[in-house]
């Protein structure tokens, strides 16, 4: 009955870390103490078990409970309460992992395209793929697609809006939306290249099918979205309904669960393609040993759920191509968006060099 696994660290002494494991067990399962249970078996069939404790370095300690599946609900919601809910709000206690056991896994689908898929829509098989970002905010529609026509003829795989860029006045959904489809078309048309473009999906449920019609009507066939700004459920909910590959932006996702788990598992679970997140030597960087559990977590094998393609990003450089490719392999997109916009007038050069840059790695290889 109890096939759910969740790992966790908590903050404790020696001397009170069984009870602590013990009290994160019942919070996130009864939550009430066990001796006002008047059931008996729902001690049994619905407590949750504290299955290890390990210490982790000072004052650290693994956790590893074990929850009984059915009161997850077989959903989302139900999941994330049942790993995280209470126990969200005390300081001292992070998600580490999960193990989701078959039955509970079969409620998920998934990736819809995973890393086969978003090749074959990018007409991309034999190297890592390329992707950019158009910024800044403040452009208008015009402007962003005449980025994106210049980002097309150099090769780029899959040009996205920034993920700040929704539905502000200077650049209505919908009108930039056909105006950056547009100029792609016309830059694959002059270069017999399959650049595709991903405009950032964002808002209320409403705004979302209003924008997602749009988005089907221009000929859109990749979507960016950050799952955490939508809520995981209806993130989830959505990508059954679109029918279109997912990039799934890490915006709104730093709770106090690891990176692996909450962007590689729990993103590919609920249906991201491809996965963004802030690569090591970057911006505001993970480590490097966090960023490869990622890309792990990301591409493993997961039962019938299909690998998602990991895209590091946040401060790159067309410099570090070989750097990272080397780090992460094949399958991966690498994203660079500031490093190119940085050339100016030479964009076109400069993206150029980013996608033969690409290239280049793959023959040596």
């Amino acid at each position: 009955m109890h096939g759910l696994e969740a790992t966790y660290r908590i903050e404790s002494t020696p001397d009170q870390i069984e009870a602590r494991a013990q009290a994160l067990a019942v919070e996130q399962s009864i939550e009430m103490p066990p001796t006002a249970v008047r059931q008996p078996e729902l001690l049994h069939e619905v407590l949750a078990q504290v299955a290890s404790i390990q210490e982790a370095g000072e004052g650290q300690y693994r956790v590893v409970l074990r929850f009984a599946e059915q009161t997850t609900a077989f959903e989302a919601a139900g999941l994330l309460n049942v790993l995280f809910g209470n126990c969200a709000l005390q300081e001292d206690v992070e998600l580490l992992d999960l193990k989701l056991p078959p039955r509970l896994l079969s409620a998920f689908a998934g990736p819809r395209f995973g890393i086969a898929g978003l090749r074959q829509l990018a007409n991309v098989y034999d190297r890592p793929l390329t992707c950019t970002a158009l910024k800044p905010q403040g452009l208008s529609p015009t402007q962003l697609a005449e980025l994106a026509y210049t980002f097309a003829l150099g090769g780029i795989d899959i040009v996205k809006d920034d993920h700040g860029i929704t539905n502000q006045p200077y650049a209505p959904f919908a009108e930039r939306v056909w105006a950056i489809q547009k100029a792609i078309a016309r830059a694959n048309a002059e270069t017999g290249g399959h650049t595709l473009y991903a405009p950032m999906l964002a808002g209320s449920p409403k705004t979302l099918s209003n924008n997602l019609a749009i988005a089907r009507q221009a000929g859109v066939k990749v979507i960016l979205t950050a799952p955490m700004l939508l809520g995981l459920p209806a993130f989830q909910e959505l990508v059954e309904e679109l029918g279109l590959a997912v990039l799934g932006h890490p915006a709104f996702a730093g709770l106090r669960m690891a990176p692996p788990l909450m962007l590689g598992k729990l993103f590919r679970l609920l249906g991201a393609d491809a996965i963004i997140f802030p690569n090591y030597g970057g911006r505001f960087a993970y480590s490097s040993q966090t960023c490869l559990e990622l890309a792990q977590a990301a591409r493993s094998s997961w039962g019938p759920i299909r690998p998602a393609l990991p895209v590091p990003a946040g401060g790159m450089t067309v410099e570090r191509v070989e750097e990272m490719l080397g780090f992460y392999g094949p399958d991966t997109m690498l994203l660079i968006g500031g490093n190119l916009l940085a050339a100016g007038e030479k964009l076109l050069e400069r993206t150029r060099e980013f996608v033969q840059k690409v290239a280049a790695r793959v023959e040596k290889i």
